[in-house]
């Protein structure tokens, strides 16, 4: 018998926030920073939100990046496409509730690009897939927070925690992977997934045809 949606979002949301971390991986959710609690408060949010919506499809990338999640605490989201909303889907917004926030040092940073590749991808195909993170947290270079890193092994095991959970949350008909971190980990698990090319790096092409022909369909 399943928890309450709402207990359930909480026991994540709790889990997450008392991950224990290597010092270069930034947990975005952990107590005892104001900044982080607007991020808790935004993940929330998000995922009330994505439950009131019941997508059909999970759509699994690497990790956060320092433009994006690392900011927001929603996953894929930079701060643009958080407060500037994305119409055509009907989510985000300061109006919805979600909340800004720019830790010191990172008041310029704004958008991302995989960020505003996917949502735009989405708002096109009129498709709101619930997205999750392989490794939920920012990894980085050491002494460097704004850079981004592949995760580890044991980062990725640490996340198939909170995959897992997700995965409790809803029934999804269908799982694509974001590239080949997410791809393995699904398959690891033992579920049938699709994959599409990650959109950094000269990916957009590819992983907008790949998205369009999984999801033309419908999410």
């Amino acid at each position: 018998m399943r928890l309450p949606i709402n207990s359930q979002i909480d026991d994540l949301i709790h889990d997450l926030s008392n991950a224990d971390l290597p010092p270069d991986a930034f947990n975005q959710y952990r107590p005892g920073d104001e900044n982080n609690a607007v991020r808790r408060a935004n993940l929330r949010l998000y995922l009330k939100t994505m439950k009131a919506r019941e997508p059909a499809a999970l759509l699994l990338m690497e990790a956060p990046g320092y433009r994006g999640c690392r900011l927001t605490g929603v996953p894929v989201t930079s701060r643009k496409v958080m407060l500037e909303g994305a119409p055509a889907l009907d989510i985000f917004g300061l109006e919805a509730g979600f909340r800004d926030v720019a830790d010191a040092g990172f008041e310029r940073v704004y958008g991302e690009q995989s960020a505003t590749i996917v949502w735009h991808t989405l708002s096109s195909l009129k498709a709101l897939p619930m997205i999750w993170n392989t490794f939920p947290f920012h990894p980085h270079q050491p002494g460097r927070p704004l850079s981004n890193r592949r995760p580890r092994p044991a980062e990725i095991v640490l996340g198939v925690e909170f995959l897992r959970q997700i995965l409790a949350m809803w029934d999804f008909e269908q799982l694509i992977a974001v590239g080949n971190v997410a791809y393995e980990t699904l398959e690891v698990l033992r579920l049938d997934a699709r994959k599409v090319r990650h959109p950094a790096h000269g990916g957009k092409r590819e992983f907008v045809a790949g998205l369009s022909a999984l999801l033309s369909i419908g999410a």
